[in-house]
């Protein structure tokens, strides 16, 4: 297979394995190391997204929580370097606290919120008013939200009133679930998808998304560690329906340029 030059603007690293969320832990050896020796080793030049810490279960739910996870990425900035761009979290149960950490990143020269996984973080709704607030400020600071595909409806909503914020949903899903984010690209220009998770192996996925609106609107990622980065890279670059133009936008074009990398 061809090498190409990869973002993977879809991951969640980990420092203890108490964040680690891949299903079979037991089974990988996996560690800070062997990340970035194991990414790297697949071409992967760079991997973006935030820490999702296992904040469900019975305890309240704190600001403390999302600080802890946000910090521990910047942790993993100084351990890794230049290997791995922060993502971070905001949650509208904080709204100031939220954007007080949109000030912190961007003052620190990051700009990427997310992916953002509100079932983990005791929140559901992408349509709420406090969450839009804190959406405008990121609007404000030209940061790109990465977020969970969850309640279309509620996508929908906020794809329609935060058209010039850069938005980038994971996980094209099944042909509904794709179809709908086709949708909200006609929408938004500044509405893009990533090829995380499940529907990227359903053959003619990428095509038709490309046919109708361009290789600069789908981003590689592999929501690493829970999933393969094999496959997506697989289903990325054995695509004999792509050419190599294409191919180079998904790895890493289209990611660089949203990011300034």
């Amino acid at each position: 297979m061809k090498e190409y030059r990869i973002i993977d603007f879809h991951t969640h690293p980990f420092t203890a394995t108490s964040n680690n969320i891949c299903h079979h832990i037991e089974h990988c050896d996996m560690s800070i190391e062997n990340t970035k020796r194991d990414l790297r080793g697949m071409g992967v030049e760079t991997i973006c997204g935030s820490v999702i810490g296992r904040l469900y279960g019975d305890k309240p739910y704190t600001f403390d929580d999302v600080r802890a996870v946000n910090d521990e990425a910047l942790r993993l900035r100084e351990a890794y370097g230049d290997f791995y761009y922060p993502g971070f979290h905001v949650h509208p149960k904080f709204v100031k606290e939220s954007i007080a950490e949109i000030e912190r990143f961007h003052a620190l020269g990051f700009r990427l919120i997310g992916e953002l996984v509100p079932y983990l973080q005791d929140w559901s709704d992408y349509s709420d008013s406090a969450f839009f607030e804190i959406l405008e400020a990121a609007e404000a600071h030209k940061m790109v939200v990465s977020f969970h595909s969850m309640g279309e409806d509620e996508m929908d909503e906020m794809v329609k009133r935060f058209k010039n914020l850069t938005l980038v949903a994971a996980h094209p899903g099944e042909k509904s679930a794709f179809l709908r984010h086709l949708k909200r690209m006609e929408t938004s220009e500044n509405y893009y998808l990533d090829t995380s998770g499940t529907g990227v192996f359903r053959h003619g996925v990428l095509r038709r998304g490309i046919d109708e609106f361009g290789a600069e609107r789908f981003i590689y990622g592999s929501d690493y560690p829970v999933c393969n980065p094999a496959g997506f890279i697989g289903a990325v670059a054995l695509d004999f329906l792509l050419s190599e133009e294409e191919k180079e936008k998904i790895f890493y074009k289209n990611a660089q340029r949203l990011l300034k990398l």
